[in-house]
């Protein structure tokens, strides 16, 4: 059984928050957002969530930099992060999980392989 109850989806897009935020809150999660990096991580360190969902390409930080950012952060590192982008590239997959990242999903997320992973930590 996933202990994930609290997901923060850190995304510059309205749309895509709002599916993630759909899909996820149907599937009884709590769910914080945030718009861009910095927020994300200000939030990461004040809401404690069980998992972080992040984008990419966002004004200011971009999301390797707010995963680098939070995996090295006491506070924040034991937090899981899937990172969700359109940069579909094995090398951007790769540069994400050297970031830290735990997984990496390409956009469109499919919701039920991003339900599946999420039970799954």
């Amino acid at each position: 059984m996933s202990t994930v109850k609290k997901i923060l989806v850190i995304d510059d897009s309205p749309t895509e928050r709002y599916v993630l935020v759909d899909l996820l809150t149907r599937n009884g999660y709590e769910v914080v957002t945030a718009t861009n990096g910095e927020e994300g991580i200000d939030k990461a360190r004040n809401e404690h969530p069980d998992l972080i969902l992040m984008d990419v390409v966002m004004p200011g930080l971009n999301g390797y930099q707010a995963t680098r950012t939070l995996t090295r952060d006491d506070a924040t590192r034991n937090i899981p992060i899937i990172v969700c982008t359109s940069k579909g590239q094995e090398t951007d997959k790769i540069w994400g999980l050297r970031q830290g990242a735990l997984d990496y999903l390409t956009k469109p997320v499919d919701g039920d392989e991003l339900l599946m992973k999420i039970a799954a930590l």
